[in-house]
């Protein structure tokens, strides 16, 4: 366990915080030519956000993305990542007095215009797909071949799109809903690279020991030129972001064991809780073995341990 206390938020002066948000998990800060992106140590589970916090998880999320936007993304699309201070000398000057909130939590980023759909893409058959399949064999409303059983890998990815909400669930969408919202030519483009991204993602991940169930990206425009042109933001291949499963125990036919919050999220079914506000304290060992598991993701996805 972390000797480090949890970071619930960060709270940085005048004038970094004109026109701050605060998201369940990250503080978004408005550098006015760049967005300074804060990785805390909140957790969230059923839309909710837990009184404790997971410590280090800010660190291992932000060192997660950053190993993808700088390796595998790095040659396949543009992305928003400027710098990922990893100690205070590689903070920006006017950033320095605050380096124990922001040194290894903190993405320093391009401005982009928000796509307003979540490019999901799903290559095994899992969660509310699972669900939605043994009711009527399609998953999202594709169509998906008969026969297959939980936590099976799909004949080849697909993309299912959803909408982003501010508050409470995602909810599915058809493909073409998000054409009608985003523009037809713009979804076919975020479309394939998202599975490209996926497949890549998935080759890396699958050797060193992680099953990249179904994630989701996050896309923004940027318009240097006149012409608008798509980049990948927000954290990308997480466990917050992704379903990731342990290879040596894959399974399929029931529910997998996970590098992600499902850990949390099953500790919470045995609750009488009814999910919603306020969320219940959290055990020490519940935090634990779940700080665990952001660690476990992290080291088998870069080989290196975390420090």
């Amino acid at each position: 366990m972390s000797n480090r206390p949890p970071i619930l938020e960060t709270d940085l002066p005048a004038p970094f915080n004109r026109q701050m948000r605060r998201g369940k998990v990250r503080d978004i800060y408005d550098l006015s030519d760049r967005l300074l992106i804060v990785a805390s140590d909140r957790i969230s589970a059923f839309d909710c956000v837990m009184p404790q916090g997971i410590p280090d998880k800010g660190r291992l999320l932000t060192a997660i993305s950053r190993f993808w936007f700088e390796g595998l993304i790095a040659g396949r699309c543009e992305h928003h990542l400027l710098g990922a201070p990893m100690s205070d000398e590689e903070l920006p000057d006017e950033l320095q007095p605050f380096a124990e909130q922001l040194v290894g939590r903190t993405m320093i980023c391009r401005k982009a215009e928000v796509v307003p759909i979540e490019c999901v893409v799903r290559g095994y058959l899992a969660g509310s797909g699972w669900k939605e399949y043994c009711q009527s064999g399609t998953v999202c409303g594709q169509p998906v071949e008969t026969g297959l059983r939980q936590c099976d890998a799909l004949p080849e990815p697909i993309f299912t799109p959803a909408t982003k909400a501010t508050t409470g669930h995602d909810e599915n969408i058809p493909f073409e809903r998000a054409c009608d919202i985003a523009g037809e030519a713009l979804m076919k483009t975020l479309r394939a690279m998202s599975i490209e991204i996926y497949l890549a993602a998935t080759n890396l991940a699958a050797p060193r020991g992680i099953l990249i169930a179904d994630t989701k990206f996050e896309w923004g425009l940027v318009h240097d030129n006149g012409q608008p042109r798509p980049i990948l933001i927000d954290e990308v291949l997480t466990p917050d972001s992704s379903r990731f499963w342990p290879a040596e125990q894959y399974e399929p036919g029931h529910d997998q064991p996970s590098f992600d919050k499902q850990y949390l999220r099953n500790w919470l079914e045995t609750l009488d809780w009814d999910k919603t506000p306020p969320a219940p304290d959290l055990p020490d060992t519940v935090i634990a073995n779940t700080r665990a598991r952001y660690v476990e993701a992290y080291e088998k996805l870069t080989g290196s341990k975390f420090v």
